[in-house]
């Protein structure tokens, strides 16, 4: 593959960017009294402006002919095919798939049509589901189910734990949800304090069903029903989502209550699987298909429009030009909408996991930057703390601003207008800025520090409002903008080998931490830095 900075539309964009460098926000707003027209996008229930972004109708031009030369189309067409884009592990990319609601939907892997299976699958979730609801699945005493508590770390943690945020407009008021992921033993034993252990149902997220915390906090739960109940109540308190069937049965669960995964689901990209159980028992099922509706709908858009009508490729791009051609190494995620405010934690993961990476399909290093670096959080609390960077500091960093023309019940209202004031005009602050000439009455000595130099990216994605199929559009939006910026940069947004090194070095740390006979063994080898950190351990820990 040619490396991106040797094509010549990448050259014709460094050139455009240089025309570029100088021209404001301003003075594109003023020159053109119509570019909110021209430079945003309406879909369905969901409306981007990505006006306030330094870019023309050429930029878009030249973005869209680096996605040609980039093969992007044909690259969406593999991925819906079922080809094996994920070329370091040979594995297919098909959470596509979980969403696909056609009942007569096919999606071939090698000639073998996946859909069949992920339909039974989906029956069962319902099924089983339903059972919990309904108290068809009692505790080992009888009791109806009224806790869930979900065990995952990662992929199977942070998409679940944001949407259960999102729908919480949805959710049984009888029935709580806990998300636990932290190895830490203050986190799951600070959830179950307010647990009845007879009325709770622990459900085991790891595809291996040997993910290193995930287990450690499962074992823990596990103790807790044994000692509470007795070891006879784990079948009726445990369900899992995992391949591992055997050591499932090990652990004591039921086969009614393991439900499977497949290869060609990536952990950031697998709120659409089985992972989405505590969201169909805590929300219904309902709910919990117009999320794969929405998803279901941005996933058509993605794969028919053409490039320059296509939302995640615009998106993409523009995100592309802001990391490469304008220096821009950091997005943050805003939204406005109190049932959004655990999403900025689920793009970043979706995001650096996926493109943070440092080498292109072949094994060369890249030629540019990749990934930027994604952070967030609630809009209204982020002007209190990192929004002083945003507006002044000496780094622009793009923003994507995520906001709901109606709220939740009741978060209408006055309450809805200010937020949305408020959100509206950060983003003007942040393109216009403030110069010395429109600061009055204020002393000399202070006008510096007073000065905003503005001329900061921002998009806005404007919701009708929070629902289930509106999340499933958002976060469906944001896979395919990743998607298509990998592609862009050539690297395979599919494998997280970055994860591993820590993962390996942990394994053979721990008889060193744990201390005793193979400690020393443990620590043959390490920096002088690490050794003399786990000496500390042990010593505040009282071992030898």
């Amino acid at each position: 593959m040619t490396d991106l900075a040797d094509l010549p539309a990448w050259d014709a964009l460094k050139t455009h960017a240089a025309t570029l460098r100088d021209v404001t926000l301003r003075t594109l707003f003023a020159a053109d009294p119509d570019r909110f027209a021209r430079l945003s996008f309406a879909f369905g229930p969901l409306l981007a402006d990505y006006s306030k972004n330094r870019i023309t109708a050429e930029t878009l031009g030249l973005l869209t002919e680096l996605a040609a030369a980039r093969n992007v189309e044909s690259a969406r067409a593999a991925m819906f095919a079922g080809e094996r884009i994920n070329r370091t592990e040979n594995r297919a990319v098909l959470h596509t798939a979980l969403r696909n609601r056609d009942p007569a939907g096919v999606v071939p892997v090698e000639g073998a049509d996946v859909m069949p299976e992920v339909r039974r699958v989906r029956d069962r979730l319902k099924a089983f589901a339903e059972k919990v609801r309904s108290g068809a699945w009692t505790g080992a005493t009888g009791k109806a189910i009224r806790h869930v508590v979900n065990l995952g770390i990662g992929g199977s943690h942070l998409g679940p734990m944001a949407v259960a945020a999102a729908l919480e407009d949805s959710r049984r008021a009888d029935i709580s949800l806990d998300f636990v992921s932290n190895p830490d033993r203050a986190q799951i034993e600070d959830v179950l304090k307010g647990l009845d252990p007879a009325a709770t149902l622990f459900i085991v997220a790891s595809k291996t069903f040997t993910t290193v915390e995930t287990m450690a906090n499962a074992g823990a739960a596990k103790d807790w029903i044994v000692t509470q109940l007795g070891a006879g109540a784990v079948t009726k308190h445990f369900a899992a989502i995992s391949t591992n069937t055997d050591a499932a049965a090990a652990f004591g669960l039921s086969p009614d209550a393991v439900f499977p995964m497949w290869d060609w689901v990536g952990g950031r990209y697998s709120i659409w699987s089985a992972i989405g159980l505590p969201l169909i028992i805590g929300c219904g099922y309902e709910a919990c298909d117009q999320l794969l509706a929405g998803a279901e709908a941005m996933d058509r858009h993605f794969e028919t429009a053409p490039l320059e009508q296509n939302l995640p490729v615009i998106l993409a791009l523009i995100g592309v030009w802001n990391v490469d051609l304008l220096g821009m190494a950091a997005t943050a995620i805003l939204p406005y909408d109190h049932r959004l405010r655990l999403f900025p934690a689920h793009i970043q993961q979706m995001d650096m996991e996926s493109n943070g990476k440092g080498v292109t399909m072949d094994g060369r290093p890249v030629a540019v930057d990749t990934g930027p670096i994604v952070f967030g959080g609630g809009g209204s609390d982020s002007q209190h703390s990192f929004f002083q960077l945003l507006h002044q500091g000496p780094r622009v960093v793009p923003c994507d601003f995520i906001i709901a023309a109606r709220g939740a019940a009741n978060g209408g209202g006055k309450s809805r207008d200010l937020l949305m004031a408020n959100a509206l005009a950060q983003t003007e602050a942040l393109m216009k800025g403030r110069t010395a000439a429109e600061l009055r009455g204020v002393a000399a000595e202070l006008v510096p520090h007073r000065v905003f130099t503005g001329n900061r990216p921002t998009t806005t994605l404007m919701l009708d409002e929070v629902s289930a199929y509106t999340t499933g559009m958002l976060i469906a939006l944001y896979e395919h903008k990743v998607f298509v910026q990998g592609v862009i940069w050539g690297v395979n947004s599919f494998d997280q080998w970055g994860v591993e090194l820590g993962k390996e070095l942990a394994k053979s740390l721990e008889p060193a931490v744990t201390g005793g006979p193979l400690a020393d063994k443990a620590l043959q080898g390490r920096d002088s830095s690490t050794a003399g950190l786990v000496a500390a351990y042990l010593k505040a820990k009282g071992s030898p």
